[in-house]
Parts: C-alpha cells; sequence; structure tokens
C-alpha cells in the first residue's frame, strides 16, 4: 500500500514536471510560429533606400510610428493622409522654415500591411547629393525620428513576422546577386521556397514530440496505444532519411551563391596566364617566354554562362631553388586543392603523337598537379591542351581525336589562345562543368545556400540519431533528442532561438534595407 502510494506520488510530480516542460516549450513555439517577438524599440528609422551617388530618382524610406507625423509635415497633409499604396505628387518641405526642398510622389504604407509591418512612407525625390542631404537633414528634424541601422528595416519586417530568416537571407542575397543564376536562386529562396519546406519538417518533428511525449505520461494508464511508437519511429526514419538526402547536394546552392572556384594549374610556359588573360578579355596577368614569370595567385571574377565564377591563375609547378617561386608552387597546389574545378594546362607540343603514350603522358601531368587522393573525374577537372596552332596541319585534328577514344581521360579540349582556335569549345565544356557544379536553381527542391543552415540540419539529423540510440532505454531521453532536432530546425528559419544569430545576417545588408 506504501509503495502504491509512494509510486503514484511520484508519478503525480513527473506528470506536473513534464506537463510544465511541456507547457513552457508549447508557449516558446506559439511565440515564434505563431505571435511574434516585437519590435526591440518603437522608434522611427529613415533612410536611402536607393543606390548612392547621382542619379534621376532616389528613395528615402520612413518606418515606424511617427510616419504619419513626418509625411504630414514634410509635405503640408495637415488634415488627411493620402489613400494607401497611392502615389501622390507633392512639394517637400523642411519641416522648421518650411522651405522647398524637392518635388516629388510620396506614398503611404500604413501597418501592418508595409514591408516592415509597421507605418511607413516613402519619398520618391529627384537623385542629386543636395536634395538627398537636404532631405535626410529634414527628417532628422522630425521628434521621434533616428538614421537607420545596417539592414533595420529588413530586421524589423523578420520581428513582425513578415520574413523568416532564410527569406531574409534570400533577400540579401538577391541584393547580392551579381549572375542570372544567383538571381533565380535567390529569388527562389525569397519566396519562401526554402523555409517552406523546413517549416514542413518541423511540424512533422512537432507531432512526433508530442505522441513520444503523450505515451512517457500516458502508456501506464493504457490510454495510449503502442502502435503510437511505431508510427513515430516510421516518421522520425524517413525524416532523418530526407533530411540526409537534401545535405547531400555536394554543396551546389552555396557554390552557386558564393562562386565557383576555377583554378588554372600546370606546368611552367604552358600558357596559363594566357588563358586567364583570354577568359577575362583583358591582360590581367603578365605573359612572357621567360618559365616562373607568375609567383603569386592572380584572382579575377567572371561571370560565365550566368554562373558566378572566381577564376585563379597559379604559379608552374615545377621544382625550383628560388624562395619566392617555391612559396608560390606551395600556393599553387594549396589553391588546387580548394578549387571546384581545375583547368589543367598543357603544352601541345609536349604531347607525343601517339595515342597511348599520348594518354600515359597526359596522366601524369593530371598526377603531377592534382592532390594525391583526387580522381580526375569530368566534375572536377578538364584538360586544356594549349598551342594547338603550333602543331602541324592536321596534327591538331588528329591529336583530338586519337585521345577521345581514351576513357581514362577527364574532358580534353584543344585550343590556342593565341589564334582562339578551339575557344568556343573550351568555353562551352567550361560552361557546362560549371552548370554540372552548381545546379539549375529552379529545377527540384530548393537547395542549401547558407553554411549555417549545413551545420544546423547536421546538429538535427545527430539530435534524430539519439532518438533512435534511446528509444528503447530510456524513452525520455529519446524525446529528448527530437526536441533537440526541432530547436535545430527553427534556429535555421529563426522560429527559434534566433537572437544569437541576428547580427551576423544583418550586418551584410546595406542601410536603407
Amino acid at each position: 500500500m506504501l509503495l502504491s502510494v509512494h509510486r503514484g506520488i511520484l508519478k503525480t510530480a513527473v506528470h506536473t514536471l513534464r506537463i510544465s516542460r511541456g507547457t513552457a516549450f508549447s508557449r516558446l513555439l506559439s511565440t515564434n510560429d505563431g505571435v511574434h517577438v516585437g519590435l526591440v524599440d518603437a522608434e522611427t528609422i529613415f533612410a536611402l533606400s536607393s543606390g548612392h551617388g547621382r542619379c534621376g530618382v532616389a528613395v528615402v524610406r520612413v518606418s515606424g510610428p511617427a510616419s504619419a507625423t513626418a509625411l504630414s509635415c514634410m509635405t503640408g497633409l495637415a488634415h488627411s493622409l493620402p489613400p494607401p499604396r497611392t502615389a501622390l505628387l507633392r512639394s517637400i518641405t523642411d519641416p522648421e522654415s518650411k522651405e522647398v526642398l524637392d518635388r516629388g510622389l510620396v506614398l503611404w504604407f500604413p501597418g501592418p500591411h508595409s514591408f516592415t509591418g509597421e507605418d511607413s512612407v516613402e519619398f520618391h525625390i529627384h537623385g542629386g547629393p543636395a536634395v538627398i542631404t537636404a532631405v535626410l537633414q529634414a527628417l532628422g528634424r522630425v521628434p521621434g525620428m533616428r538614421p537607420a541601422d545596417a539592414g533595420e528595416f529588413t530586421r524589423r519586417a523578420f520581428q513582425a513576422g513578415k520574413l523568416d530568416l532564410t527569406e531574409v537571407e534570400g533577400l540579401g542575397d538577391l541584393i547580392h546577386a551579381e549572375t542570372e543564376a544567383q538571381r533565380r536562386q535567390a529569388l527562389r529562396q525569397m519566396s519562401g521556397e526554402l523555409g517552406r519546406l523546413y517549416q514542413d519538417w518541423s511540424c512533422k518533428l512537432k507531432h512526433c514530440l508530442a505522441h513520444v511525449e503523450a505515451y512517457i505520461d500516458f502508456s501506464e494508464d493504457e490510454l495510449i496505444e503502442d502502435c503510437v511508437l511505431t508510427q513515430v519511429d516510421r516518421s522520425v526514419l524517413d525524416l532523418q532519411a530526407e533530411i540526409e538526402q537534401h545535405l547531400r547536394d555536394n554543396r551546389r546552392g552555396e557554390r552557386l551563391r558564393s562562386g565557383v572556384q576555377v583554378v588554372i594549374a600546370g606546368a611552367t610556359n604552358a600558357g596559363k596566364s594566357s588563358l586567364l588573360n583570354t577568359l577575362c578579355q583583358r591582360p590581367a596577368a603578365i605573359v612572357s617566354p621567360i618559365a616562373g614569370t607568375t609567383r603569386d595567385i592572380v584572382e579575377m571574377a567572371l561571370d560565365i554562362g550566368g554562373f558566378p565564377v572566381l577564376l585563379s591563375d597559379t604559379a608552374g609547378l615545377r621544382d625550383s631553388l628560388d624562395l619566392v617561386e617555391k612559396e608560390g608552387v606551395r600556393r599553387a597546389r594549396e589553391r588546387v586543392e580548394q578549387a571546384d574545378l581545375t583547368l589543367v594546362v598543357v603544352d601541345c607540343a609536349h604531347v607525343p603523337s601517339d595515342a597511348q603514350q599520348a594518354a600515359a603522358f597526359l596522366q601524369g601531368q593530371l598526377r603531377s598537379v592534382l592532390p594525391s587522393q583526387e580522381q580526375p573525374v569530368p566534375q572536377r577537372c578538364l584538360l586544356v591542351l594549349n598551342k594547338c596552332d603550333l602543331l602541324p596541319e592536321g596534327e591538331s585534328e588528329k591529336l583530338d581525336r586519337e585521345l577521345k577514344r581514351v576513357c581514362r581521360l577527364p574532358a580534353i579540349c584543344l585550343m590556342s589562345c593565341h589564334t582562339n582556335e578551339g575557344l568556343q569549345g573550351f568555353l562551352t565544356l567550361l560552361q557546362n562543368a560549371i552548370k554540372t557544379l552548381c545546379g539549375n536553381p529552379l529545377s527540384g527542391a530548393p537547395t542549401l545556400t547558407q553554411a549555417r543552415h549545413r551545420a544546423h540540419l547536421q546538429q538535427c539529423v545527430a539530435a534524430l540519431a539519439q532518438y533512435h540510440r534511446y528509444r528503447d532505454t530510456d524513452l525520455a531521453l529519446a524525446a529528448e533528442g527530437v526536441r533537440l532536432a526541432l530547436t535545430s530546425l527553427g534556429r535555421i528559419t529563426g522560429r527559434i532561438g534566433a537572437e544569437e544569430i541576428l547580427d551576423i545576417i544583418f550586418k551584410d545588408f546595406c542601410i536603407g534595407k
């Protein structure tokens, strides 16, 4: 009897603790998923949202509770505000001196139907520096207003629930996009596809966690069937496999966002710097007949077929007693190890005419350039046989035909940087290799674009493994694994525990965005 009473008291205490923990957890999810955290302060902010420098039209953005006051005292609309989201031509005046500063369009965006979720105003003024400065100084004299910090408008939009963190990052990537492929990927992420994928996974985990917690609390009362855990096991296993598949993306999204690292490497005097200059269409690197001219890394950012490329020319690979050249060779090998794609440049004059001997020679060239553990696969390496214009007539076509029959070599292109012979074929090969590395940003499931996404997803997978590890021995620890997985997903979208990463994300935004 006494044992039974103690057991009942203990069960009640544990149940109360779990309810308390569950209530706190539910409140946390509710706060982050439904009711978003309020703004840190209620100050009204303003900034130039268009680009700096002389332009036809500049946009000055205002957001916060004093937006209506700023609109009224800067445009003389004392009695009524303009219709929402309707452009109105007005004289823009200094609120103190009443001097006319400019004549332009004003737009009124009452909250919550605005970018930030707050009352907002936009002044579309002429883009001269004097006009912009005068309007910004006049706004600074309006009570309750201050200049915005970098990314503060977007941060307020996030805090108001207008955007999740993946959408915020997509917006930042769209602002900084320099190629078509980057624009497409950023626009897709900004539209919320990636966030919705992670939110769907979060919803599945919430159901799993609820079922496990219910089983822990009520299974002894026979209110929960044993098959509940079997369903959770299957759901967790399926979700873990789905996330692991998502992680096996060969870093396509991250590579597209930051640029494909393409490295030109090979022996001295093979024409590496000439190839760099040909691709850049300008003399970016010094070219001379003296072996070892290039000593350091020469980098150029290019747009190749709509994909961002960081092209690096490197020192010729050879043994040298010169300390400076030895350092250049060391840096070249280090850059090859970091490369997404290596262009191994070989002088055509050194290639044997016999196909089998040529294949063995080129294999040796690949081994001398590429890291020992790396296999020369087409996606990671292209063989560029340069100076084909120096071969006897007909030899270039013959060599090309013979080498294409050798299956042990990566894609080969014969070309001449001097005459541009074979250049178009090389550009086609290069573009296809880069496209393979980056993928199509518009097809398939949305891809990872940030290193932090990958880190949190890896933590999520590890937490789900904890569920499987303790499922049969300690169900409370197994449930904790699901909870940790849910938290890791929440950190990606900003639904849970996002504060520590906000500054890192928003600091890259420009003032006025």
